[in-house]
């Protein structure tokens, strides 16, 4: 009986929705996804990754880009515009993903014939479903120097979409974070100094999940402290995404829609109400024009900063044509350093989404050309015994790629290093045997190389102890009785500080008596 219940399900059950090539899936749910996913609810793995060992800085659209990605699915006209004033107004990358041959030179032509530089196109070379990049694309911080993702359960049943940043993560060697949130990533905004913002719409995909605990993985994962306001009312906005009405251009500054010929109108409300209660914060809010008209959310704050360029939608619609110049007009006021620029979405409004749905930042490498390490464990404040297996795990970032990694051992508290593996791969993980030396002020760091031969590196930021046998005499813990003990009893010359190691007999101070100890045992 059981069986045969099995065989109807499977039989009634809805296969997953198909994505034919250009056929402009809108960004909201389809009927054939709402129906799909009333049968398969989408939910987000639990425990897949850790949070970010930290310190970690979600990263703002204003600040400095690398590049922007891009995906061509759909729209080519408005991508390649796009694509054009990023690698030049910009000067970013357009990282554009591509899926089908013969893209490649069908994307260079559209993006030449706006003007754009061709030089600063990079493009990646995997299977997606839909266009819509910014819900489904990697979300960056920096943990520590380097640049690293968090990802998210994409809120629709859109397999090739949600596996991008995987691949991403893997393409650009950047560390990846799952967080076990369902989420759409355009309903999301923060700014560079640790505040988020959200709809309610969050609550709703993360179904049995308090709000409490949905702000606490966006505190674990992007130490952001997060705010979640009302979302639009579907008739307006099927997304209920904030980025359709809400846009950060710099640490003070919000643009926030207004709406003019729907005053009082539930959306009005939400919009004049994240207004006042930014301004009570002591932000400047900039309103800019919307309007909803026939069904279609004519949005101006969905835009895209990068760099010292804005780029800013205009429409042909009759109704709203007329907003387009109070548009540039208050971008210009809320980043008035900046290039603000007007690209035409008429053709893609109607799908629910516009310039900043369709483009996904990629902040820039923090070391320039040289390679940044964040070395996670070991850290401080442990006491480990020789031989002893302790991981060491790290992460790296580069402006191209990190090719191989020293990982060196300092048992005087970063004076002396030792070598504990010379060029290997550049995994983020090593099990270090612990050597037997008696140290108080053991420390770790991990040096990363390029294939340009440029180098970095990053050192634990505490001590670590080791219970080693003490070998009399040396004051360093390194193992040997040298004129590097002598020049370590001279360095410390008085009083015992945060560390005695120089401190031979143990009598509270580094003076003569340590000096002889040095070299009695030599």
């Amino acid at each position: 009986m059981i069986l045969t219940s099995v065989l109807i399900l499977s039989a009634n059950a809805l296969a997953l929705p198909s994505y034919p090539e250009g056929a402009g899936i809108p960004r909201n749910l389809t009927k054939e996804e709402a129906r799909y996913v009333q049968q398969n609810p989408i939910t987000a793995p639990r425990g897949v990754t850790s949070p970010p060992a930290g310190p970690v800085h979600c990263v703002a659209e204003y600040e400095p880009m690398a590049g922007i990605l891009l995906a061509w699915e759909g729209y080519a006209s408005i991508v390649a515009e796009m694509a054009a004033r990023i690698t030049t107004i910009g000067e970013a990358e357009a990282i554009v993903v591509i899926d089908q041959p013969g893209e490649e030179s069908q994307a260079l032509s559209q993006i030449a014939s706006y003007g754009g530089d061709t030089s600063k196109v990079k493009f990646i070379y995997r299977t997606i479903d839909t266009v819509w990049i910014r819900d489904y694309g990697p979300r960056y911080i920096y943990e520590g120097a380097c640049r690293a993702i968090v990802d998210h359960t994409y809120n629709r049943p859109r397999p090739n979409d949600n596996a991008l940043n995987s691949f991403v993560a893997e393409e650009f060697g950047h560390a990846l974070y799952e967080v076990p949130l369902v989420h759409g990533g355009g309903n999301f905004h923060l700014n560079a100094v640790d505040f988020g913002w959200a709809t309610e719409l969050i609550e709703d995909e993360n179904n049995g999940m308090s709000q409490a605990e949905i702000r606490g993985y966006w505190q674990e994962y992007q130490n952001l402290d997060m705010t979640i306001t009302d979302a639009f009312p579907t008739s307006v906005d099927s997304t209920q995404h904030i980025d359709m009405w809400m846009c950060w251009a710099s640490d003070t500054t919000c643009v926030v829609s207004d709406w003019p010929n729907n005053s009082g109108s539930t959306q009005d409300q939400i919009c004049d109400a994240m207004a006042a209660s930014l301004q009570l914060q002591g932000y400047t809010v900039v309103r800019i024009p919307a309007r909803s008209v026939s069904w279609t959310h004519y949005t101006y704050a969905n835009s895209v900063i990068c760099n010292d360029l804005v780029l800013v939608p205009s429409y042909t619609n009759s109704s709203v044509m007329q907003h387009n110049a109070q548009a540039i007009a208050a971008w210009e006021l809320a980043c008035p350093d900046k290039t603000v620029v007007s690209v035409p979405c008429q053709s893609i409004v109607t799908s629910a989404g516009v310039m900043h749905c369709i483009s996904m930042h990629v902040p820039s490498h923090s070391g320039g050309v040289h390679p940044t390490v964040h070395l996670q464990t070991p850290n401080g404040g442990v006491v480990y015994q020789p031989n002893q297996s302790v991981p060491i795990t790290w992460i790296s970032d580069d402006d191209i790629s990190v090719t191989t990694v020293n990982i060196e051992f300092s048992p005087d508290g970063g004076s002396s290093w030792q070598n504990i593996v010379y060029a290997t791969a550049d995994d983020g993980l090593y099990v270090w045997q612990v050597p037997d030396v008696n140290t108080s002020v053991g420390v770790i760091r991990v040096v990363a190389f390029d294939a340009d031969g440029n180098s970095g590196f990053d050192a634990g930021d505490g001590y670590f102890s080791i219970n080693g046998t003490a070998i009399a005499g040396d004051a360093n813990g390194d193992g040997l009785v040298n004129v590097a003990d002598i020049l370590a009893v001279v360095d410390a010359w008085g009083a015992c500080g945060f560390s005695c190691s120089e401190d031979l007999n143990s009598d509270g101070s580094v003076n003569v008596v340590d000096l002889l100890a040095v070299i009695g045992a030599w």
